[in-house]
């Protein structure tokens, strides 16, 4: 069995290669279509581990291109629970079988799958995407698989939403009212406090901090609160190709990397390379300052937006982490040799990023002003005294004190 991988670029769908599997474990192999090669522009789908070469390519893991437009943790959950009850005949045996049990319509990034040239591109729905008013029913159906009373119907309308998308929560794809595709972000029934909420206040005091950030709303739906985040990905219909930082470094998902690992691959592979690089340190302070501690590599992404060359993607999956729950949340290292996270580390290596001493401190200063401003921007997104009282320590902490003595406040 092996499957052809298309990708979407210059308003095309191209045959890029072919994939197969090498056992009954992770192993796969790929190799590039001669036609693609051929192609003048030519780029490689995955610059670390699919360099653009003649041949047949082996890894015991599936790819980081490929891997980053399969499922996460919430997808697994979804796609086994779909076997169980005969909703999808096939058991996922393989990282690659589900991949491909994802729907093409909602799918991260531009790259598609399908048997041969005579057959659809997998999907498990028609490409029709719920739209933004269905969401009571999405969240009631996200509470059933919770709660282990989902049915058949139930996953067929998840799977059907694109749910398997990644990430830990549970989520869909559903359809704008302009026709965008968004990510509806659902609560838990055992959550202690209101993520979506500490999500979208994250988001909007990223903004402020001078962050390009995804576009972000919070929508009630009846007592809770859903994140509805539109996808970077696509331009109206138009798919564009996605890496996360831990592809483009050729790490596990949730490897352990580091700020100026992610700074040495822009200026590898990247388009706007000192544009590039001073937003990431922006964000790597700002993740300290709002204890972004979910912050692993996958957390991290990167858009082509020239044949082969990688921009930063907006900053997204920004969650504020109360200090009782730190211990159960990854954080990316700043560099390689720094274990414990401090502003003055961030300080000290500004340099690999391009940024002067002293404009370092004027963009600590920026974000501190943001970030010091948490209530306000609370109260003015309406948040409820209690939601914000749950993110206290998640915006007043140590790394605040540290700042503010570094800034002279």
């Amino acid at each position: 069995m092996s499957w052809e991988v298309h990708i979407d670029w210059g308003g095309q769908t191209w045959l890029a290669g072919r994939l197969h599997p090498t056992g009954r474990g992770s192993a796969v192999a790929f190799e590039y279509a001669p036609e693609w090669l051929k192609r003048a522009g030519a780029f490689s789908i995955d610059p670390t581990s699919l360099p653009l070469q003649t041949g047949v390519q082996h890894s015991p893991v599936l790819f980081g291109a490929i891997q980053d437009c399969g499922p996460d943790r919430w997808g697994r959950i979804l796609i086994e629970r779909a076997v169980r009850k005969q909703v999808l005949a096939q058991k996922p045996y393989r990282d690659i079988d589900s991949v491909l049990a994802l729907d093409d319509a909602s799918r991260l990034g531009a790259l598609r799958f399908r048997l041969d040239a005579t057959s659809p591109f997998l999907a498990v729905s028609t490409g029709k995407l719920p739209p933004l008013i269905r969401l009571q029913a999405l969240l009631r159906a996200a509470d059933a698989i919770h709660s282990e009373t989902d049915t058949a119907a139930d996953l067929r309308f998840l799977l059907g939403a694109g749910s398997p998308l990644g990430g830990a929560r549970p989520k869909a794809a559903v359809s704008l009212a302009d026709g965008q595709l968004a990510l509806a972000k659902f609560p838990k029934p055992d959550d202690t406090r209101d993520i979506a909420s500490g999500e979208v206040l994250a988001l909007t005091l990223a903004a402020e901090a001078g962050i390009r950030v995804v576009q972000h709303r919070l929508v009630p739906v009846g007592r809770h609160s859903v994140a509805v985040i539109t996808r970077f990905d696509r331009v109206g219909n138009v798919r564009i190709p996605f890496l996360s930082g831990a592809s483009l470094l050729g790490l596990s998902p949730r490897g352990p990397g580091a700020y100026t690992l992610l700074a040495d691959a822009i200026r590898q592979f990247g388009h706007d390379v000192a544009g590039d690089l001073r937003e990431l340190w922006r964000r790597l302070v700002f993740s300290l300052l709002a204890s972004n501690y979910d912050d692993h590599l996958r957390n991290h992404g990167f858009l082509m937006v020239e044949a082969g060359r990688w921009a930063l993607s907006p900053a997204y999956d920004l969650n504020p982490v109360p200090e009782m729950d730190r211990a159960r949340v990854s954080k990316t290292p700043i560099s390689e040799e720094q274990e414990e996270p401090s502003i003055g580390g961030a300080l000290a290596v500004a340099g690999r990023f391009g940024i002067k001493a002293s404009t370092a401190k004027s963009i600590l200063r920026e974000i501190f002003t943001a970030v010091s401003a948490w209530r306000r921007t609370g109260a003015r997104l309406r948040l409820r005294s209690a939601t914000l009282d749950a993110y206290a320590s998640a915006f007043e902490h140590e790394l605040m004190d540290e700042a503010r003595s570094l800034l002279g406040k």
